[in-house]
């Protein structure tokens, strides 16, 4: 099984990645952490990323995923911005997609609380002028505590979930 969860920065990909990561136990990629040096470089000193800074990393991504599936699958936490980075990633016809999504407040407030992120607050604009809503998948409301949110995560993927979750 292969699940991405995407969404701008700050609404919880990877927590909610990883715990649905471990509830299927799939291995659990963060797509940050697979960025060239010269696209963190760039994000640190605050500018956005282009489809040129984009296109390796995604590449990278989608071979990745390929890899994942003749093991069982994985959970990959990516942006995703835009359609087309989207295609990129769907390497078959059945990958499950979670979009996370939330008011652009609560996201602000989410990021200016990190700390150590390649990702400034400041460019949470140009991410939302990039994201393109899907019309496909889960979108999976982040004003929820994570627990509900992975719980409903799990309920789209036909997962059982405990009362306890």
């Amino acid at each position: 099984m292969l699940i991405i969860v995407t969404g701008v920065s700050g609404t919880g990909k990877t927590t909610i990645g990883s715990g649905i990561a471990d509830t299927l136990d799939l291995p659990f990629f963060d797509a940050d952490n697979f960025h060239p040096k010269e696209n963190i470089a760039k994000m640190s000193q605050g500018f956005p990323l282009n489809d040129e800074d984009r296109m390796p990393w995604l590449q990278a991504l989608a071979r990745l995923l390929v890899e994942s599936e003749k093991t069982g699958g994985a959970v990959l936490a990516c942006s995703a911005l835009k359609e087309s980075y989207r295609e990129l990633l769907k390497v078959n016809e059945s990958v499950r997609w979670i979009h996370l999504k939330g008011d652009r407040e609560l996201i602000w407030r989410r990021m200016l609380a990190r700390k150590n992120h390649y990702m400034k607050a400041g460019m949470l604009d140009s991410q939302f002028a990039t994201w393109e809503e899907p019309k496909y998948g889960l979108k999976l409301r982040i004003c929820q505590t994570p627990d509900e949110m992975l719980a409903e995560a799990l309920r789209y993927l036909g997962i059982p979930v405990s009362s306890g979750k």
